[in-house]
């Protein structure tokens, strides 16, 4: 056995020069911006444009024909065949990539097929056909809604699904798309499989209702201001909202919901809106109202000196935190690898805080994204110990009817069919006079191609019953 007085005399240097082997190790990310000139179509665009927040959205990829103008014969033929497919047969959102999120693709190469076909920015922001699962495309309990926020709407837009919290959708589109959108329901233009919802009432009207509800239901402390994303409100009418929020005594939390911020940084780098988010944040202060910002990174590469700058300049503008919402994703994050360099690039770089990573969510064509509860569970023990305690994410599922629960929650889970179920421990505005609620179970499912033999069978017959019933 050492004593203690001889480990004291190891120097230092002694100690540094034999790390311990670990799973992971811990590299400090270096924000690298990608050249955006190695694209055929932007080789004569300049600093100042790439900055532009307008430019950047005029200049949107819709489609495979903005997509070959901007990327050239760097993807072949057969690529481009397999996002047209991909749109025609299976996608539930359409393409609109911001410039910005294109040049995080592959970002350090030249533009090339087989770099982004295994890219994980390219397999959650740009679909193929070929991702898609052959047998198992969707869940067969996949829904279009999938978390029932409609059912819980108290106004057009304003989901009270928790006891003192909302979520304000102000708007039902986004600077960009991401393939595996929650609310693929409502946000975006519609697709050959998805014909989407509208909010009926005028934006006015609707922002007035939803205020009106919350100044009659004090029991309501936090506001998610969402949609869609708030970087697609127009920002006079965003901080009219937001400051009709800060004059409701019982608001104590405002948060703001943008993947704009990885997405789109330029947005939130002109001039007036960083004007706008000081004026607010200085009102929130003075009122003790907490104003945050949350957004969605997925990869570590989505971390740049941009999306850094932005990060940091809001955060001088007074912003009280700007925390992430991932999602778990196969092939983009599903690694302890991967969630921990995504962790520390948000950390390190753009003093974003690593906050919640979703299971995602069985909407219809998600199945070859999403992971298993077991893979979720092993992940968060996977995570523990590296990241300081207050930056170490909460991996959540999001259970219908009954909201987010931490993956280690589940009551009960059969691994073999892939169902876990769940209790929860407040009522929704769905079950407000049910007696029962508490008491009823509910449940989430595994993606079928993930399960042993038998489980897939039991499936196989199980669609069967339930495409009849339907």
């Amino acid at each position: 056995m050492v004593s203690r007085s001889l480990r004291a005399e190891a120097a230092p240097a002694d100690i540094a020069a034999a790390p311990l082997p670990q799973p992971y190790a811990y590299r400090r990310h270096e924000a690298v911006e990608p050249d955006w000139r190695r694209f055929p179509g932007w080789r004569d665009i300049t600093e100042r444009e790439w900055r532009d927040p307008q430019w950047q959205r005029s200049h949107c990829v819709k489609g495979v024909r903005e997509l070959r103008a901007v990327a050239g014969p760097g993807l072949d033929e057969a690529f481009y065949d397999d996002v047209e497919a991909d749109q025609r047969h299976h996608a539930t959102m359409s393409i609109l990539l911001p410039p910005h999120v294109l040049n995080t693709i592959a970002p350090h190469t030249a533009v090339e097929t087989a770099a982004w076909y295994e890219d994980p920015v390219r397999r959650y922001m740009l679909p193929v056909a070929s991702d898609r699962h052959p047998l198992w495309p969707s869940h067969p309990l996949a829904s279009r809604d999938s978390l029932h926020e409609a059912e819980m709407w108290a106004v057009e837009g304003l989901t009270h699904r928790y006891p003192t919290k909302v979520l304000a959708e102000l708007v039902s589109t986004c600077p960009q798309y991401c393939g595996h959108c929650t609310r693929m329901d409502l946000v975006g233009t519609s697709t050959p499989q998805i014909t989407k919802y509208r909010f009926v009432l005028r934006p006015a009207d609707r922002l007035d209702r939803m205020i009106d509800y919350l100044r009659a239901t004090p029991t309501v402390r936090d506001v998610v201001v969402s949609g869609g994303d708030v970087a697609n409100v127009p920002w006079p009418r965003l901080a009219s909202f937001v400051g009709r929020l800060l004059e409701i005594d019982s608001i104590r939390d405002i948060r703001l919901a943008s993947k704009g911020l990885v997405g789109l940084p330029q947005h939130w780098l002109a001039p007036q809106v960083l004007d706008g988010v000081a004026k607010l944040s200085a009102d929130a202060r003075a009122r003790g109202v907490s104003l945050a910002l949350h957004t969605h990174a997925n990869a570590a590469q989505q971390v740049t000196p941009l999306v850094a700058e932005a990060s940091r300049a809001l955060l001088d503008a007074g912003l009280r935190d700007i925390r992430n919402q991932g999602v778990l994703l196969d092939g983009v994050n599903g690694t302890t690898e991967g969630l921990l360099d995504l962790c520390f690039a948000l950390l390190d770089s753009a003093g974003i805080m690593p906050y919640y990573f979703y299971l995602c969510d069985m909407i219809p064509g998600a199945e070859h994204w999403r992971l298993p509860l077991a893979r979720a569970q092993e992940l968060q023990r996977s995570l523990m110990g590296y990241l300081p305690g207050f930056a170490t994410p909460r991996l959540v599922c999001d259970v219908p009817y009954v909201g987010k629960r931490w993956v280690d929650q589940a009551d009960g889970y059969d691994r073999e069919r892939g169902i876990s179920s769940w209790t929860k421990n407040y009522r929704t505005t769905v079950d407000h006079d049910d007696p029962t609620a508490l008491d009823r179970v509910h449940h989430y499912y595994d993606p079928v191609h993930t399960l042993p033999q038998q489980g897939r069978a039991w499936w196989t017959s199980a669609q069967a019953l339930i495409g009849a019933a339907s």
